[in-house]
């Protein structure tokens, strides 16, 4: 039983427009090039894809009276004068990161500790701005 129809790419690549205009308006498509394979699909199947991939934050108040703001999983810690402001810092900083394990998606992906973030990362990149990103982001407030 075959589980997925596989192009061809050279198929794929003669009817390049067809083949775009199949994956928008018809789901995803898996092609074969050489011993290669891979996937192609929209921005709206790649976000349903990922969308359970969301953080948890947990949040402190300083003793001066600032927000410190910290992910579980994740190297970022932020703080800001409010809770408001610290989450901007934390989007802001996912979205940064993202774009470093992508610069660097090699290394990244092939590293225990980090290859395990790549889903995480894909729901980052697929956000159309930061507030989308921010919507990710589930804060709690930490116990002191």
């Amino acid at each position: 039983m075959i589980v997925q129809v596989v192009l061809n790419a050279t198929d794929v690549g003669r009817h390049w427009s067809q083949f775009n205009d199949d994956v928008i308006r018809n789901g995803p498509r898996f092609v074969k090039r050489n011993r290669d394979r891979w996937a192609a699909l929209n921005s709206e199947h790649l976000k349903e894809a990922f969308s359970e991939y969301t953080f948890n934050a947990v949040y402190f108040v300083e003793e001066d009276g600032s927000i410190t703001v910290s992910m579980d999983d994740f190297d970022i810690v932020e703080n800001g004068k409010t809770k408001d402001e610290a989450i901007d810092l934390l989007a802001n900083g996912l979205i940064v990161y993202a774009h470093e394990y992508m610069d660097n998606f090699n290394l990244y992906f092939h590293s225990p500790n980090q290859r395990e973030h790549f889903k995480f990362i894909m729901n980052v990149l697929n956000q159309d701005n930061v507030e989308n990103v921010k919507e990710l982001i589930e804060c709690q407030v930490g116990e002191t």
